[in-house]
């Protein structure tokens, strides 16, 4: 009898504390039963956007309308309006994303094809400049063998170019001062 009385008391709570803890002990009494949470709204979409309602009842700004009738087809025209205008920006969004995917990747192939050119120049002239050297010690040696130089050449090919580094140069002048 006495847990009857404790429930049929009206609690006024006095502060927002006191709110929480009794909204607590109100679903700590039926631990069993699930509690429902809502899902998080998508910040992105404006309040208005919602899926297109179906108006059986077609209202216009007629003399014919009712009173009411008015602000009812003025709020209706206001989402519809916010709708189409939400609707009409993510288009335009997604069309500019588009453009720049597309100018990035006609970046990427223009600077692929200069890339190879020169890759190649390179290469041919290193053939070239290789191909000197081999006349020229070709002549000392048999084509069946390889020089050590020649094998040096060959790892070179594999690894990427070394350039030489050049450390301060000091002037005559700077050296007697």
């Amino acid at each position: 009898m006495s847990t009857e009385n404790e429930e049929r008391t009206v609690v006024v709570p006095k502060s927002a504390a006191e709110i929480q803890r009794l909204k607590l002990e109100k679903l700590m009494k039926k631990i069993d039963k699930e509690v429902y949470i809502p899902d998080a709204r998508d910040p992105k979409l404006p309040r208005v956007f919602k899926p297109p309602e179906f108006i059986r009842n077609v209202w216009g700004s007629s003399a014919g309308a009712g009173s009411g009738d008015f602000h009812v087809y003025r709020g209706v025209r206001r989402r519809e309006y916010a709708r189409q205008k939400f609707l009409k920006e993510m288009t335009e969004q997604e069309k500019k994303d588009q453009e720049f995917q597309e100018k990035l990747e006609k970046h990427k192939r223009e600077d692929e094809e200069k890339v190879s050119k020169k890759r190649a120049k390179r290469l041919k002239k290193k053939m070239k400049l290789k191909g000197k050297k081999q006349q020229k010690t070709g002549k000392e040696s048999k084509p069946g063998e390889r020089n050590d130089s020649e094998s040096e050449e060959d790892t070179d090919d594999e690894c990427e170019p070394k350039q030489a580094v050049k450390g301060p140069e000091k002037n005559d002048e700077e050296i007697s001062e």
